[in-house]
This record gives C-alpha cells, sequence and structure tokens, in this order.
C-alpha cells in the first residue's frame, strides 16, 4: 500500500484539521466600518484614512505617508514623483510579481530584469552591479517573500551611482532591518494592502517618502493633481502652494471603508507578525534537519521579519522531483489544495508580463526591444520556479507551533517516501490567485 496521500495513502494532516484561514477580522472593525456607512464622509482625505495613514507611517519608522488605490498605482507614483519617465532605465528583479515591472512600462521607462540569490529570492547585488548603466535612474528592491535585501549595501550602492532607491514593500508589513521598519529607506516606498497581504483592506496601496517635498508629489498624483491642501493637518505639514504640486493625474484615492479595515489590522499586525516569525524560525529548524531540503537565508540585520509567504527549497537533483510534484504531495498531506505552490514565474517568461501588447508601449522600435522580457537572462528565477521554489500561502504561520511539527513531518514523510512520488505524474502548474503587490 502507498504511504504517500497523494497516492491513496493515509494524510498526515487529519481530515477534521482546520488550518487557519485569512483575512481576518473584529467586532469592532465590522462597528467602525458601520460608523462611516451612517456618515456622510466616505472618500477623499477622512478622519479616519489620515488616522491610519499617520499610525501607519510610525510603525513603519518613515516620515511622511498617504494611502492610495493598490499597490501597483504606488510604485507607479513614486517614480512619476522621483521624475522617471520615457527611456530612463530601473533595475528591477526578476522574481515578483509582474505588476513591478509593468509599473516602470507605465511610465515608458525600461524595466532591466536582473536575477536574485538562490537562498532569498531578493536582488542579487553583484547582478545590479554589473546592470547599471549612464542610463539607470533608480532600483526598485522587492523584499520578497519572507527575506529581505542587504539593505546596507544595496543603499551604498545608490548613493556611489546617484540613484534612487524605491523599496516594493507589499510582503513586508511589520519587517525591521537593525530595529528600523522596511520601507524607510528608499526616498519611496510602495504597499499592498490587497486581501492576501499581511494588512489587508481587500484593495489598497501606500506610498512612505523621505522628504515633504515628494509628499505633496504623491498627495497630488493620488487626488486628481490637487494640492495638498494641510486639512486635516498630518505630519506638522503647511497647505501646499497650487504650483508647487500642479501635476497631470488621476484619481488613485481610497475609501473610509477601507481605511477603517486597515486601522482594525494594524493594531493587531505587530502581534500577527511576531507570532508568525516565530513559528517561522521553529519551522526552518525542524525543515533544516532533513536531507534535500534548504531553508532561506535570513540575515543578522532583520530584527523582525513578516512573512506574506513562507519559502523553502528542495534539491530537485538529489530528490529526483521537481516543486510541483512536493507542493501536490504536500497539498495532500495537509489535505488542502494550493496551500503550497511553486514561486512567481520569471518576468523573462510570465504569463501576465506582456508589454507588448499595449499600443502606448510603442514608443518606438528601439524602446519595443529595449522593453522586450526575454531579452534576459534569469537563471535562478528559472530554476526556482520550474525545479526548487516551495512557497506555502501566508496563513500558514498562523497556526500553532504543534502544527509547525505537522508540516515539517509532512515534508519528511514526503522525502522518506520518495520513491512513490517519482513515480506521481503531475498536473499543470498554477499560479498565485493572489496578487502580492
Amino acid at each position: 500500500m502507498p504511504k504517500l496521500a497523494i497516492l491513496g495513502g493515509k494524510p498526515l494532516a487529519a481530515k477534521s484539521k482546520k488550518w487557519a484561514k485569512w483575512p481576518v477580522s473584529e467586532e469592532s472593525d465590522a462597528q467602525l466600518v458601520a460608523k462611516i456607512t451612517r456618515s456622510n464622509r466616505w472618500s477623499f482625505d477622512g478622519p479616519v484614512e489620515w488616522d491610519f495613514a499617520q499610525k501607519f507611517t510610525a510603525y513603519q519608522g518613515a516620515k511622511f505617508g498617504a494611502c492610495c488605490a493598490n499597490g501597483t498605482v504606488g510604485i507607479q507614483m513614486a517614480l512619476e514623483a522621483l521624475g522617471i519617465g520615457a527611456y530612463d532605465e530601473v533595475i528591477v528583479p526578476g522574481m515578483t510579481w509582474q505588476a513591478t515591472a509593468a509599473a516602470c512600462v507605465d511610465v515608458n521607462a525600461i524595466p532591466v530584469l536582473v536575477d536574485v540569490e538562490a537562498d532569498t529570492y531578493n536582488l542579487d547585488l553583484d547582478k545590479v552591479e554589473a546592470a547599471i548603466t549612464s542610463k539607470t535612474k533608480a532600483i526598485i528592491v522587492v523584499h520578497l517573500y519572507g527575506c529581505v535585501t542587504d539593505l546596507d549595501r544595496l543603499q551604498r550602492i545608490c548613493k556611489k551611482n546617484n540613484l534612487f532607491l524605491i523599496e516594493d514593500c507589499a510582503h513586508q508589513h511589520g519587517t525591521f532591518w537593525k530595529g528600523r521598519g522596511v520601507g524607510s529607506f528608499g526616498e519611496v516606498s510602495s504597499w499592498s494592502f490587497q486581501e492576501s497581504k499581511v494588512l489587508s483592506s481587500g484593495e489598497g496601496g501606500f506610498n512612505m517618502c523621505k522628504t515633504k517635498e515628494l509628499f505633496y508629489k504623491l498627495y497630488s498624483l493620488r487626488n486628481c493633481g490637487r494640492p495638498y491642501p494641510a486639512e486635516p493637518a498630518v505630519f506638522g505639514l503647511k497647505k501646499a502652494a497650487p504650483m508647487e504640486t500642479a501635476l497631470q493625474s488621476g484619481n488613485y484615492r481610497l475609501t473610509e471603508w477601507q481605511a477603517a479595515l486597515l486601522l482594525g489590522g494594524l493594531s493587531r499586525l505587530d502581534k500577527q507578525v511576531k507570532d508568525r516569525d516565530a513559528n517561522a524560525i521553529y519551522l526552518n529548524s525542524l525543515l533544516a534537519q532533513i536531507p534535500g531540503i534548504q531553508v532561506m537565508r535570513r540575515r543578522p540585520q532583520v530584527t523582525q521579519q513578516s512573512y506574506f509567504n513562507f519559502t523553502f527549497r528542495i534539491d530537485a537533483k538529489e530528490l529526483g522531483v521537481d516543486n510541483t510534484q512536493f507542493c501536490q504531495a504536500l497539498d495532500a498531506e495537509a489535505g488542502v489544495a494550493e496551500l503550497f505552490e511553486p514561486p512567481y514565474e520569471p518576468l523573462n517568461g510570465c504569463g501576465l508580463y506582456k508589454p507588448l501588447t499595449k499600443t502606448r508601449h510603442n514608443l518606438s522600435a528601439a524602446y519595443k526591444k529595449a522593453i522586450t522580457p526575454k531579452r534576459f537572462s534569469l537563471p535562478v528565477c528559472e530554476d526556482a520556479n520550474k525545479y526548487t521554489g516551495v512557497c506555502a500561502h501566508p496563513q500558514l504561520l498562523m497556526n500553532s507551533k504543534a502544527d509547525m511539527e505537522v508540516v515539517a513531518a509532512m515534508v519528511k514523510k514526503i522525502v522518506d517516501n520518495i520513491d512513490e512520488l517519482r513515480a506521481v505524474k503531475t498536473g499543470a502548474r498554477k499560479q498565485f490567485k493572489a496578487l502580492p503587490v
């Protein structure tokens, strides 16, 4: 009789096992949403929105911040606020959600895709330095999944080459580097509050920045070009003069209802991050003892790590299976479909990153050639997606410490019975349903 659940064996997790769900809410969230519904202030610089904006900015240790419609436009506005546009090159990691690169193309810049470190899935800074040219204007760093880029070295690279640093923190609400929140290191950072994020309002986004001048620009960009009115007064800022921030833009605002959910989520965030972090540390200690399993590297400067997804790697050659087989076997043991999946598709072959399909991106033959994704080589990204990377959805770490032992036992059971798994024919790889920016 087979031992693995994918072949009909008994699942290691009991059928009655209830894994944690996400997102979560409390009665106080519903009460605040109801209060807003009965009010006459549903959007446009409402008091709940700015209450959240100031508290979240302070939590991450940044100077200024404002809500926006989603993480995608947050990146686009960051680029525009920094004056980045047509034919400017922006270095982007090859492993990220497609919106990180698409936002560059949407301002007519050129995303330069760079490979990642095998043990963090974050930007390979040696390759970043090699990719810098006279046309490079910025680096967008994505602190992906449960890892952080070497921020000290990255800041030195940007300073040496006079480059802007934009932090894509869609996965990192509550992460701290040397006690200081990520998102406060770059000139501008962008955040996502999409449903699956560690801090969620269903949809939504946020920008943090270092200077009042950038805040004024970001405010205007998100608000149809209007200058900041200082009503209500936030971050100690005065009203912006109309000509200081006269910009062509659109409506990228957030509603009061979304801000209410975010305010409630923020009150729970730090404890949730600490609980996830403790579980991740424990789970990694267990996984590291299993042959053929490799845990991700945690840099010593990280003093608190948030997890959008928990990742580890398999030695595909040693085990003789790929990550799709392994993930499907894990799902069978857990009794939950798509709890485990391979990491993102590399952007040089991503099914959703198709910059050449939009007429507005056809600036010239040279521009079309420059933004063609397939011109970039991303071997580490490709290996992670096709063979070695395993991602668990964020609710995995919201279970108990004993559940982490169950997860490790699931992995060990598969490794111990790897001969059975080698004979399994897997279906087509499925991509994340949740949008990570």
